[in-house]
Parts: structure tokens; sequence; C-alpha cells
């Protein structure tokens, strides 16, 4: 389904169900008491956001840790393979709905409460900011603990009211440090309005690395060969260009014809790069465009070449990464290699990746433009904040890293 045609029927099936099912909730509550106990078996639900499934992963390595939790997933199917990368959950734990037609959709919903209640779900953790569906899924789970994002007096999306901890969301700390907040409101002793009052330092939202062997390794880099004849590994040096971004928010796309120059730039000063163009099959025209823009042997284009499974092996081979803000610099957080992201409608300060990056960002007046109130959705059909962003700027935030490839030689 299109992203627009997800978001009516959020709305308008979403607003009715959500406040008929609120009223059913309270007066079950009112007829059936329940003992409180430890949350045994926790399920978080994201569905929409690859990259979340790497940014919560701090906060699941938690629960896990301080009680003893066994952690359950709920993702569109399409997106479960950016929660393969890290295993903290394990893959009989993971729930996914189809999103590509309506029927699927609703199926596979219907089938989630059953699932719930087979696995014995006894607390939800809802990482959703923008969706009524998940605050459903959420309040019809059977679990006893609900916990999620509540606006209480400010503006936000009307979700219903199915929690049983409701925490504040806050705009000013990273969106990584908010999905630890909701595990502090499940793990608190005490009853707190809003939860969570805890102090979350940076070192919580360290992500783990994945490890990887030099046989894995020999196997991308003989793909590589496969698409580039002259690539000699000791020679030459990998250098990554994201140019794409999810259909959720397309205002995130640097214009196609800055990579090109960027690209030139790179090729011209550093003889030793080799560019690959990277994104998954259905970009691989797209790719191959931009290939054709810079008419250098040494520009191949990659999209397709590999799995999503085989990213951190292309990462851990490659100097760095530019890329648009979306989810390829969550991705490779899992590994050491830098990455220079191109912020626009959406700032690092809340969404930047936890691995080793550097944002590009200008900062107009207008931006970010996007957020938790306005269901991700902006009316901007010009992205001057990318657009003011240029290819020479860009080039020098890199240059140090080239200067080191150049310095190797």
């Amino acid at each position: 389904m299109k992203v627009d045609t997800m978001r009516h029927i959020d709305y308008y099936i979403g607003v009715p169900l959500c406040f008929l099912g609120s009223l059913c909730q309270k007066v079950v509550a009112l007829i059936i008491k329940r003992d409180r106990k430890t949350p045994k078996n926790v399920l978080f639900i994201e569905l929409s956001e690859m990259g979340s499934a790497i940014l919560v992963d701090p906060a699941m390595r938690k629960l896990q840790k301080e009680a003893g939790a066994n952690l359950h997933f709920a993702i569109f199917k399409k997106n479960k393979p950016s929660l393969d990368l890290l295993g903290t959950v394990p893959q009989e734990n993971i729930y996914t709905i189809r999103e590509d037609n309506l029927l699927s959709f609703v199926l596979d919903s219907l089938k989630f409460f059953y699932w719930t209640r087979k696995r014995k779900i006894d607390a939800v953790i809802d990482l959703e900011l923008f969706s009524r569906f998940t605050a459903l899924l959420t309040g019809f789970s059977g679990a006893f603990y609900k916990v999620g994002f509540h606006a209480y007096f400010n503006e936000g999306l009307y979700r219903g009211d199915f929690l049983s901890h409701k925490v504040a969301y806050n705009p000013h700390i990273h969106i990584a440090k908010n999905f630890i907040a909701l595990v502090n409101a499940l793990l608190s002793p005490q009853e707190e309005i809003p939860y969570s009052k805890t102090m979350i330092p940076d070192e919580e939202i360290s992500i783990a690395k994945v490890k990887t062997s030099d046989v894995e390794k020999n196997k991308i880099i003989d793909i590589v060969q496969s698409c580039f004849e002259k690539f000699d590994s000791k020679k030459h040096k990998i250098i990554l260009i994201n140019p794409n971004a999810s259909e959720l928010l397309i205002q995130r796309r640097w214009p196609q014809e800055n990579y090109a120059q960027l690209i030139k730039m790179i090729l011209e000063k550093c003889a030793r790069a080799i560019i690959l163009i990277t994104g998954d099959p259905r970009e691989r025209e797209e790719a191959q465009r931009l290939k054709e823009q810079v008419q250098d042997e040494r520009c191949v284009n990659f999209a397709g070449k590999v799995t999503f499974a085989e990213l951190p092996l292309l990462y851990s081979i490659s100097e760095f990464m530019v890329t648009n803000d979306s989810g390829p610099p969550h991705f490779a957080a899992v590994t050491d290699m830098p990455t220079f992201v191109i912020f626009g409608p959406e700032t690092p300060a809340l969404y930047g990746s936890l691995g080793k990056t550097t944002p590009i960002y200008a900062g107009l007046a207008c931006s970010p433009c996007v957020s938790a109130s306005n269901h991700r959705k902006t009316a901007c059909k010009d992205n001057v904040c990318l657009k003011v962003i240029k290819p020479a700027q860009v080039f020098k935030i890199i240059q140090p890293d080239l200067e080191n490839i150049n310095a190797e030689s």
C-alpha cells in the first residue's frame, strides 16, 4: 500500500477505533482485576522504520540484562531484515505483518492478537510516535503492561487511552534515549506521572558491533571484482555513495546532480578510490542514471549486488559512506565504518546514527519540518534545506579521509 493510503486508513479508521477501544478497555478493567507481576515476555512494536530497529537495540539489551525478559518484536515484513542484523530478538519471537495489500494487512493484524496470547505476552512497548494502528495492536494485545508515548498537554495525534505506563516523549533528546525511557518506565518500581523520571547517559545508547570473518569479506570483494574487473583490493579503496531515501519521506534526498558532482570530485582527487553506488534491486535503474552522469569506470552501479544481510560485510571493507538520512547510516552503526549523513527535513540531534558518523546539516529556519505532531508529513515540495548543501561543502568535510587514503599509497 502507498504511504498516504496507510495514513488515511490510520486516521479515518484509527481514530474511531481508538476511541471505542479505549472505552471497552476501561469497562473490562473495572470487571477483571489482575495481580501485578514482573513482566517476562515483552513485545516491542515498531512497524515502519528500518532504522528504528537498530536504534532500539540498546533499550532491548538493557531490558534483557536488567529484567531477564524474553524479547519479542512486531514489524512490517519488508523491514524485518533490519531486525536480523544484530540478532538480539530470536527469530521465533518476531511477528511480521504484510503491508503489500489491504487483505493481507488485515489478516496478519487479526492473527497478531492470537499470536500475543499464544506467546503469553505480558508487556508491550509501543515505539511508534505517529501510528494509531500500533496503539490498537498494543491496546488489544492482551498484555497487562502497556508502555508508550503519551501527549499529555502537548499537541499530537489522538491515539486513545490504552497505556498503563504513559511516557512523555522528549523532542529534545535522541530517539534512542526516548526508547530507553520506555524501558525505564516498565522497570520503574513506582507509578510516575509522567514516566520516566530518569537520567539516560550517552553510554547507554551505544550500539553492539557485528563480527565478520576474512572469508566473508573475501566473498564481498569477489562481488565487487565481478562488477569492476580492474578492482585490486590491495590498490583500491572502496567509498560508498547511498543516494536513496525511503518513500516515507522523499524530501530527504539530496539532488542526484549534487551526488554526481561529488563523485567526480572524489575520483579526481583520489586515484585509489572506487565508488560503489548502493541501493536495493528496485533502485538499480536510478543508480545507473547517476553512474551515467559521472561517466567514469571507477564509478560502479552496485545497487542490488549484495543482500541486506551482507551489508555489514560491505561496510567492513569500505573506507566510508556518504548518504542521505535514511536506513544505511543506522545499519552501518553495527560496524566501524564512518558515515557522512546529509540531513534536511529531520535533525541529527534526534535521529542521527549511533555509529561513527558526521552529520551534514544546513539548519534552515524551517528545518526540521517533520515531527511527532505532524504525523511526519510535511507540506514542503522544495527541499531547499538539502539543495543549499553544495558538493564542494560535502567534499571539504570528507577531504581528510580522502587524504588519509592518498597517504597510504
